[in-house]
Parts: C-alpha cells; sequence; structure tokens
C-alpha cells in the first residue's frame, strides 16, 4: 500500500507542477527502487489528476458545453474549435510515436535532455510573461500551443511546462496559457489513459492487479491534485516561472550524472 500510496503523491504533485510527472517516475525508481506501476495503476493515477482538472474548471467546462447550444456565446464556440485544432497535433503524434516513446522512459540520457528542454521553455516563458498578452488564443496560436504539448510524449518534458509556457510565447495572459492548456490537457490525457487501461486490461497480470492499493493510488493522485493544481494557477497569474526553470535544471543534472555514471 505504501508503494501506492507514493506514486499517487508523486502523480499529484507533478502532473500540474511545471517539473514532468513521467521524468519523477521514473527517477524514483532508478534511485529509490520503486517498482513500475504496471499499466492499469498507470492508467488510473491519471485518471486520479484527470479528475482534479475536471473539479477545478467544471465552470469553465460548463460555459464550453452552453456553448454548444443554439444560445450559447459564440466566443466559447470558438474556443472549443481552437482546443479541437490544438488537440490534433497530440492525436497525431501520439499514434505514430505509441511505441518508439515506451523505450524513452528507459534513458536517463533522454529523461535529463527532456528536463532541460523544459527548463528553457520555463525561463522563455517567464521572460515574456505579462498581463497585457490576449485572452484567447488565434488558430495559429492553438496549433503551437497543441505541438508544445505533443513534446511532452518525451519524458522529462512537462506537458504543462511546455503548453503553459507555448500559450505565453504567443501571447496569452499567463492565466488565460494555463486555462487553456488545463483544457487542452483533457482530450490528451482522457485518451492516453484510456488507451493504456485497455492495453493493461487485456495483459495477464491483470488478473493478480492490487485493486484496492491502485483505487488507494487514483485517490491520493486525484487530492494531491486538487492542490498542486490550484496552487499553480495562484503562481502562473504572477508569472513566476523561474523556480520550477531552476528545479528541472537540477533534475536535469542529476539524470544526466546518472546516466553517465551507469
Amino acid at each position: 500500500m505504501i508503494v501506492y500510496l507514493v506514486l499517487g503523491l508523486i502523480q499529484g504533485v507533478t502532473e500540474f507542477l511545471p517539473v514532468s510527472s513521467s521524468g519523477h517516475l521514473v527517477l524514483a525508481e532508478r534511485l529509490f527502487g520503486l517498482s513500475s506501476p504496471g499499466l492499469i495503476c498507470e492508467a488510473c493515477l491519471h485518471l486520479g489528476t484527470l479528475a482534479a482538472v475536471l473539479v477545478v474548471f467544471r465552470a469553465d467546462l460548463a460555459e464550453l458545453v452552453r456553448a454548444l447550444t443554439p444560445r450559447g456565446n459564440v466566443d466559447r464556440r470558438k474556443e472549443i474549435g481552437f482546443l479541437v485544432v490544438g488537440t490534433v497535433p497530440i492525436v497525431l503524434v501520439g499514434l505514430l510515436l505509441r511505441g518508439a516513446a515506451d523505450a524513452w522512459f528507459h534513458s536517463l540520457w533522454v529523461i535529463g535532455i527532456g528536463w532541460l528542454a523544459t527548463a528553457a521553455m520555463l525561463v522563455a516563458a517567464d521572460r515574456r510573461a505579462c498581463r497585457t498578452g490576449s485572452a484567447a488564443p488565434s488558430a495559429a496560436g492553438s496549433l503551437g500551443i497543441g505541438i508544445a504539448q505533443s513534446v511532452a510524449l518525451v519524458p522529462g518534458v512537462s506537458r504543462s511546462g511546455f503548453s503553459i509556457g507555448a500559450g505565453i510565447l504567443v501571447g496569452l495572459r499567463p492565466e488565460r496559457a494555463a486555462r487553456f492548456s488545463f483544457l487542452l490537457s483533457i482530450p490528451a490525457v482522457a485518451g492516453a489513459a484510456g488507451l493504456t487501461l485497455w492495453d493493461g486490461l487485456r495483459e495477464p497480470a491483470a488478473r493478480n492487479a492490487d485493486t484496492l492499493g491502485i483505487l488507494l493510488g487514483a485517490v491520493v493522485a486525484f487530492l494531491v491534485g486538487l492542490v498542486a493544481l490550484r496552487a499553480l494557477l495562484k503562481v502562473v497569474v504572477r508569472g513566476r516561472l523561474w523556480p520550477f526553470a531552476a528545479y528541472c535544471a537540477a533534475l536535469a543534472a542529476t539524470a544526466l550524472v546518472l546516466a553517465a555514471l551507469s
């Protein structure tokens, strides 16, 4: 049970803070001997943090649903279109690299470089962040944010860090970049978790899965994710991303040193 508790804590904290949850899980396996949680547990942990996004942005999601009605808000309908545009890259890249990406999780070199890339993106966004940016992206900006999100298939690259950073770089206010980033993450995370869960359920080991432990991990990921997401949104409003960049740079150095010594 302790292992699932720790995995839930790691997932809940690092899924939303721009520091890469996948990189942390791999590094924890190497440093502390935590075993891989398995596909079913991995999927449920992501579904736990996805539930946190749905709770925090429930009002925004309700507005988007109302926009689909005849009397819906035109601006919200446009935003739905921009979210669809932003989702296209992650779908295409995910399908093309689904098999190859699995091998990257075994390379500390890849993870270290991913963290360096995240640090660079956060530094760039921190310098660019301003309160006078726009409230909504253009179609081209949405595509750019979607492409940035798809880069997060590389372990060590933070999905939230890259997509929020890209949103700021295309001219969005920091808080709007974060909002668009997390709304954009919903179909991506739901799709990826669904495919992972399907693969896990088809494995012979699925019969021996620790259902109670997996449920504990998912609940912990949800509760901790709620706190982490709300904390991040408060930090992003101020446009202060450099502390996360410094943290990612330190993790990158750790991963690269371990890779060189192994």
